[in-house]
């Protein structure tokens, strides 16, 4: 099995080759190459789960962020595209590096609950199906924003899709499709 990077070591991968720069998206994208789907999935996931999800709009916008994503690793695209506006927006060098000072306890803590595991979930058909799944419970969030913090729970399920497809996990990845099985026969029940 190949060595990967760690979520730390990437992130301090994008610290030390923008040194002095701005850092935009398109940065962050070709630094995670392959695994650029799971940050853009993950980051508007995480932004619907919490408090911030419950402002009227911010689960929409994040639900179809993340089918634009998903879509595209649906169509077998190897690293995301973005258009150019969105693209070319960034923060400051200064700004990434104070993040990662912050963030580098966290994400070394993640790292050791992380590893490249259960490979036939990151096979390209299994891939695939992940972004459908991914679609589906992302166009689920937008008629549940309805109900106040309703989005939170494909939210949540979509935010550890996500961290396994950055961290190649394909445990994490499995439990997701638990999590999904899970809220799916809860709302079989329920209806």
């Amino acid at each position: 099995m190949e060595s990967r990077n760690s979520l730390t070591q990437l992130l301090e991968t994008l610290d030390d080759a923008n040194d002095g720069k701005t850092i935009r998206l398109q940065d962050v994208v070709e630094t995670f190459r392959s695994r650029g789907f799971g940050p853009l999935i993950t980051l508007p996931a995480l932004l619907a789960l919490l408090p911030t999800g419950g402002v009227p709009g911010v689960p929409t916008l994040c639900a179809v962020f993340i089918v634009l994503m998903a879509v595209q690793q649906l169509l077998g695209r190897q690293s995301p595209w973005l258009p150019r506006k969105l693209r070319e927006r960034g923060i400051s060098h200064d700004k990434l590096h104070r993040t990662v000072k912050r963030v580098r306890p966290w994400t070394q803590r993640i790292d050791k609950l992380l590893a490249q595991r259960l490979d036939i979930l990151l096979q390209p058909v299994a891939r695939r199906l992940i972004a459908v799944l991914v679609i589906v419970l992302a166009l689920g969030m937008i008629p549940l924003e309805l109900l106040p913090f309703a989005a939170a729970m494909p939210a949540l399920v979509i935010t550890v899709i996500g961290l396994g497809m950055t961290a190649d996990d394909g445990l994490l990845l499995l439990i997701g499709l638990l999590l999904t099985l899970g809220i799916a026969v809860c709302a079989f029940l329920l209806w």
